[in-house]
């Protein structure tokens, strides 16, 4: 199958079993959602969704992040994976929003990743997620799906697979199509041990197909 075709059957399955995925974290305005997102690095979504509530109701607003001390931040969101590195990155955050960006999360990538904790697989959630534009982040699930379904070839680095994934997902699908791999990687096609038996889209999975041609050797 090539690889055109495999594009093709993955946007018209999601379009029609998972038209409206999201993001799985819980927030209510793009400052929400970026401090979601910094603590969500090697951090399960249902992990940050227990934090983030006392997080919003302590520092409603980046303003009063940017006064917090690094005790009182790190006593919040101690329970999640590299709480010292995360603390830093929180309130320096809030701190540039303060100062450069007048508490307001910008809608540019460049400007988002400005602010400490927020690289380009941050900085295009936000732009993707709250901004609705045609950003790919990619992290470890988008990087690994897309490359064992065939979407990518080759890829070595998750700049890499944005491109390739870019370049052949019609615009309008971009959005979504960040969520589709996320979720079906987060809950199928798991790293360890990808659940071919219960995935649906075995049909058109290079991964798969590789698969099929050992058992059959």
């Amino acid at each position: 199958m090539i690889k055109k075709d495999r594009y093709r059957f993955f946007i018209d399955y999601f379009s029609e079993f998972q038209p409206n995925a999201d993001t799985e974290l819980v927030y209510l305005d793009p400052y929400e959602l970026i401090v979601a997102v910094i603590l969500s690095a090697q951090c399960t979504d249902k992990r940050v969704n227990q934090i983030t509530p006392a997080f919003y109701t302590r520092y409603p607003n980046p303003e009063s992040l940017a006064q917090a001390s690094n005790d009182e931040v790190f006593e919040l969101i101690r329970s999640c994976s590299y709480p010292n590195n995360k603390t830093r990155h929180l309130i320096g955050m809030a701190k540039t929003l303060v100062e450069e960006f007048e508490g307001i999360v910008p809608s540019n990538i460049a400007e988002l990743q400005k602010l400490p904790g927020v690289g380009r697989k941050t900085a295009n959630v936000i732009a993707s997620v709250v901004f609705e534009k045609p950003a790919m982040a990619v992290d470890t699930h988008v990087f690994r799906v897309s490359a064992r379904i065939g979407l990518t070839t080759n890829s070595k680095t998750p700049l890499d697979t944005e491109k390739q994934l870019v370049k052949n997902i019609p615009e309008r699908y971009i959005t979504r199509a960040h969520h589709w791999l996320i979720l079906h990687g987060r809950y199928v096609c798991q790293a360890r041990k990808p659940k071919c038996e219960d995935c649906n889209i075995t049909y058109f999975c290079k991964y798969y197909e590789k698969l099929q041609k050992t058992k059959n050797e």
